[in-house]
């Protein structure tokens, strides 16, 4: 037996419902989790990444004293999809999650999925959830049920309200929430504008009760997706209008957390991430983020829509200044959580790999992934990536196709039937997806197309009818009783 695994004796196995072993913590003592997710931010949208026109001071430090990802992806473009994956560690396919979900939906990620603060809670960690939360906002779904202590924010988009600029009468008011329970409206941008700030009170507010530890802070900003709001000390402040202002509160926000961490003498035992939930929403124009020349955006499986920026801090791990181009992804985080700190891991498949060997920098580690997929709208397999190269499905996808975006909150007009066909790229010569090489590397086109099909019968593809054995599907509420 390996020594460094130690399973429960094998009757307490047999009466625990899920058969989970423990495996020591990779630190000497169990770390503190602070992940910050950002919504609708752009892959060039921070000064690490290239921006000239938004400073980002306290995320560039993250990365100088870390590891900067170049080549980071979520599993799908889109707000719910991104976010169960992040936190179940499988692709949003095998939980049922597939785009964004809306007031109006009766499903959410199933409580049955061990979510990040589930593989922690056992271990003592005090765990939050603070800000957007978007994985079903019925009790069965919120945070509190889902292995977070605490929970406030809300629970789906800022632009599920009354105030949405093209269909302004479509949404409910948009609902404050205190743990599990609505405890006010948001009624106005005026609101919109203090819940920065207030996500980042409470963060900051949850470090100081719990600087003991361990703890996992999970702070989801519900900016810079549209309508922007941001605080009046931050507006006008930068060079890219309201998006760069709200940025930089977002980075102030950072700043405030990595203090605070500071003052109780715990920054450097606590892995800090800061990532985005998918690309830029390109047809808000100034009211939205970019790519850093990556091809297209929010809602599409180009790489503007599903790379995005990832930064990590953990100085017993990881060495300042290095950089990671090897293919990682949102699903590899909760594997990670559970080799750093020991912590349970689910008993149901998942689809992450530990990147711990990438963090420390490891020259002879293998890549966690020989390929990764993206999936969107109902289950649409339209990408897979297999080392340097990505391959695009026959699909339709949206576009802009080079005309003006939108400005001042109002945006432009997609062309939502814009088509591919079969397309190889070079991503290592290529990133911006510009030169279809098929016709000279057919022998790839036919490798990745038979990977493909191997997991469009595990976790299923509308686009060929298939609908995945391994498939799990979503918590469902229960329809209601009429009497």
């Amino acid at each position: 037996m390996n020594p460094y695994i130690r399973c429960l004796p094998i009757l307490v196995l047999l009466a625990s419902p899920l058969l989970r072993c423990e495996v020591p913590s990779v630190t000497p003592s169990p770390p503190n989790i602070v992940i910050v997710f950002t919504d609708d931010q752009g892959w060039g949208d921070l000064s690490c990444y290239g921006s000239k026109q938004i400073p980002t001071p306290h995320i560039d430090q993250l990365a100088a004293e870390g590891i900067r990802f170049t080549d980071f992806y979520v599993s799908q473009p889109v707000c719910s999809a991104s976010r169960s994956s992040l936190l179940s560690g499988c692709y949003a396919n095998r939980v049922g999650i597939s785009g964004a979900l809306v007031p109006s939906s009766r499903i959410g990620l199933d409580p049955e999925e061990l979510t990040i603060a589930e593989v922690v809670k056992p271990l003592g960690y005090a765990t939050a959830c603070y800000g957007k939360w978007h994985l079903g906002h019925h009790a069965s779904f919120l945070p509190t049920a889902q292995g977070f202590d605490e929970y406030c924010g809300i629970p789906y988009s800022n632009d599920m309200w009354p105030g949405h600029p093209e269909s302004p009468k479509a949404w409910p008011p948009l609902p404050w929430y205190e743990q599990d329970q609505v405890e006010r409206i948001i009624e106005d941008l005026d609101d919109q504008e203090q819940i920065t700030s207030e996500l980042t009170r409470r963060a900051v507010q949850f470090i100081d009760k719990n600087a003991d530890g361990p703890f996992l802070l999970y702070l989801p900003h519900s900016m810079p997706h549209v309508p922007l709001g941001v605080s009046a000390r931050f507006r006008q402040t930068t060079r890219f209008g309201a998006y760069g202002d709200v940025i930089r509160e977002i980075d102030d926000s950072v700043g405030q957390i990595r203090k605070a961490l500071e003052k109780h003498g715990i920054l450097d035992n606590t892995f800090f991430m800061f990532a985005s939930d998918n690309g830029p929403w390109l047809s808000y124009g100034d009211h939205a983020g970019t790519t850093g020349g990556l091809r297209e955006g929010k809602g599409t499986t180009w790489e503007g829509g599903v790379r995005v920026p990832c930064v990590m801090r953990f100085p017993p791990l990881i060495s300042p200044g290095t950089t990671c181009s090897t293919p990682c992804m949102t699903i590899d985080i909760l594997p990670t959580i559970v080799e750093l700190t020991g912590g349970v891991a689910p008993v149901k498949p998942i689809d992450g790999v530990s990147i711990v060997p990438q963090i420390k920098g490891d020259i002879d580690a293998v890549a966690p992934h020989e390929e990764l997929y993206f999936w969107y709208h109902r289950g649409d397999m339209e990408a897979m990536r297999m080392g340097r190269w990505k391959l695009h499905f026959p699909h339709t996808y949206r576009s802009l196709e080079g005309r003006p975006a939108g400005n001042n909150g109002i945006p432009a007009k997609y062309n939502y039937k814009i088509k591919t066909g079969v397309a190889l790229y070079d991503l290592e010569n290529d990133p911006n997806e510009e030169v279809d090489v098929k016709a000279t590397h057919a022998g790839v086109v036919v490798e990745m197309s038979s990977r493909a099909d191997a997991m469009r019968q595990r976790l299923g593809d509308r686009l060929s009818g298939i609908e995945g054995a391994e498939v799990r599907g979503p918590g469902r509420r229960p329809a209601r009783v009429k009497n």
